[in-house]
């Protein structure tokens, strides 16, 4: 079948490298890709926010399925569109991606489906806002509600920098994003990320994975789309998997349906493991980035054929299969992110890094300019090892990205460090 993946960063990379192994495809298409996907699919310009468009394209290229892997066409309702015009996709529909599209309708359903979270309030006023923060001292956190490409969350340490939260995110900062924000207690314990498959009615493990956040080595620095994972996450064993299948992941499932919003696609649940068990933190609505890029190396089935399963409603029984292999990436990013990353600068020598035992380099943020390939976004690069171990992951994945040749790029030196030092 001809299959048209939406998105042009490190996941999309790592999902178009795994879908092209699929006995099932025909022609994988990418919209809009980047030089590294440009390699094993055919990158095209379609402009996925014109729905009408993308079906039309869908149409003249005979594709049977689409694959979204970014958030915003999720939460624009292109599932919704797709379906209407007898395409098949993976992704939930505009209702129910409003897991990840609203923080407060997630925090709602958490509270009313007994999933366990952190107490909460919602608000649309600054003045609002800042009286609950003189009612709940710091630590705590902040959150502009709709979708701020991973950055709209402060974990704010003290009063003042909670106050501050609150004033920046109502300045504007984060758009209509923070139109509302959501202030809710702050939790301690082991994060972790975990993600499951889902077909409206049923959900399946999947796998885990553990992203480093802030930019800056020891967790310091603001908050970013993730600087680095790797795969699995030690502390989720089977016992605590089969605590968050039942205690987050299901209710999700059947708190969805009673609103009248199936969930299908992939459920992505941001996790603190403390020492009553696991809370949910938040809910994205598609695969994660980086932690795609450690989870889809270890994937011993049909990605596909999962996928499509997902969009069918027809999931298997279980259990996904998937190698004892560790996996850990390291995001290489451009200087002044995440703030203001530069553009433009030139990077070489990629292919050195590749050639490595148990070394992928997914590209996220690049293009090409005549025969040099540049720095085109924050997060530029995404090199991962692979490993018997995550410090063998870790190794390999640190001896490559020595060896890639690019003066305007940054990297944290310490992912991995948690489950490295175990």
């Amino acid at each position: 079948m001809n299959v048209l993946l939406i998105g042009s960063g490190g996941r999309e990379h790592a999902l178009a490298l795994t879908l092209s192994k699929s006995p099932l495809l025909d022609k994988l298409f990418v919209a809009p890709g980047n030089p590294g996907i440009a390699a094993i699919a055919e990158c095209v310009v379609v402009d996925t926010a014109d729905h009408a468009a993308v079906i039309a394209f869908c149409r003249l290229m005979k594709i049977e399925f689409v694959v979204i892997g970014p958030e915003a066409p999720l939460v624009a309702g292109l599932v919704d569109d797709l379906e209407a015009a007898g395409i098949d996709a993976f992704g939930p529909s505009r209702a129910a991606a409003q897991l990840e599209g609203s923080k407060g309708f997630t925090k709602d359903l958490a509270r009313d489906f007994n999933i366990p979270t952190a107490a909460y309030g919602r608000f649309t006023d600054k003045a609002s806002a800042l009286a609950y923060l003189a009612r709940h001292p710091a630590p705590i956190v902040v959150k502009a509600d709709g979708l701020a490409a991973g950055k709209g969350v402060i974990v704010a340490m003290s009063d003042a920098e909670a106050r501050q939260a609150v004033e920046t995110i109502f300045s504007g900062a984060f758009g209509q994003a923070g139109a509302e924000i959501v202030i809710e207690d702050f939790l301690e314990g082991e994060e972790a990320s975990f993600f499951a498959l889902c077909d409206g009615d049923r959900a399946l493990a999947f796998a885990s994975a553990q992203d480093h956040k802030r930019v800056g080595d020891g967790d310091t620095g603001p908050n970013t789309g993730g600087m680095g994972a790797y795969s699995p996450a030690p502390i989720m064993t089977p016992e605590m998997t089969e605590r968050v299948m039942a205690e987050i992941i299901e209710p999700t499932m059947r708190g969805m349906n009673a609103r009248g919003a199936r969930y299908k696609g992939v459920l992505f649940a941001g996790l603190m493991i403390g020492r009553d068990g696991p809370k949910l933190i938040e809910f994205n609505a598609r695969f994660g980035d980086p932690e795609t890029q450690v989870m889809l190396p270890r994937l011993e089935d049909d990605l596909l054929a999962l996928l499509l399963a997902c969009a069918k409603g027809n999931l298997p029984v279980g259990p996904v299969h998937l190698s004892q292999t560790s996996a850990l990436t390291v995001v290489h990013a451009a200087r002044g992110y995440p703030e203001a990353p530069e553009k433009g600068s030139i990077i070489k020598d990629i292919e050195k890094a590749e050639a490595l035992e148990g070394v992928i380099v997914f590209h996220a943020g690049t293009k090409r300019v005549g025969a040099d390939l540049v720095a085109n976004g924050g997060r530029v690069l995404n090199v991962t090892g692979l490993g018997r171990t995550v410090t063998e992951a870790r190794n390999r994945a640190y001896a490559a990205i020595a060896l890639i040749d690019w003066q305007g790029g940054f990297y944290r030196r310490d992912i991995g460090w948690r489950a490295a030092n175990e």
